[in-house]
């Protein structure tokens, strides 16, 4: 009897501690990235919230927020807006460890405000690269298509160049529906 116990005991913890793996499994390939960046008063600040971003347009400025003076590329001020629930966490929030290179991504969605236009992106490399030199090698170019009638500018690279970027297309206009 007591040889039966032991082993009931030993599935269960099996199959919970297989259940942990599986879980694990499905967050890590579904780590998708959402990065909104705005070039404004000679800083930079960076959000991966959308409705965080969106406040920080209307109103000018964020509730929470890490700062980073002199942490740009350029030497600009680094200013990532924070959630609520992600204010306590400091260096370790999501859009600072993705700015450090701490954190994998498998999926991203970016978008760079700059200079009246908004770059968007479906490469954090690609993003990067256009944050140190200024601008996209390889872009395709709408005027006039941003929520305020900005130009948008949907950047490539060399692999996908020669592609209308249909996808990146729709993500960005899910994101200002």
């Amino acid at each position: 009897m007591r040889l039966k116990t032991l082993f009931s005991t030993a599935m269960l913890a099996t199959a919970i501690l297989l259940g942990g793996c599986q879980t694990t499994t499905e967050k890590n390939s579904a780590n998708t990235i959402n990065w909104f960046e705005a070039d404004e008063d000679g800083r930079i600040h960076v959000f991966y919230d959308k409705e965080t971003f969106s406040q920080f347009k209307q109103v000018g400025e964020t509730a929470y927020r890490l700062t980073r003076i002199g942490g740009g590329p350029n030497g600009e001020t680094l200013v990532f807006g924070l959630t609520k629930a992600d204010k306590k966490l400091g260096e370790n929030t999501p859009a600072a460890m993705l700015w450090d290179g701490k954190q994998d991504v498998s999926s991203f969605y970016g978008e760079m405000h700059k200079h009246g236009r908004i770059y968007v992106f479906d490469n954090k490399a690609d993003m990067d690269f256009v944050r140190k030199v200024g601008e996209p090698s390889y872009m395709y170019t709408q005027i006039g298509a941003g929520p305020k009638g900005e130009t948008v500018v949907f950047v490539l690279n060399k692999a996908n160049k020669k592609q209308k970027p249909e996808s990146l297309m729709a993500q960005f206009a899910a994101m200002h529906k």
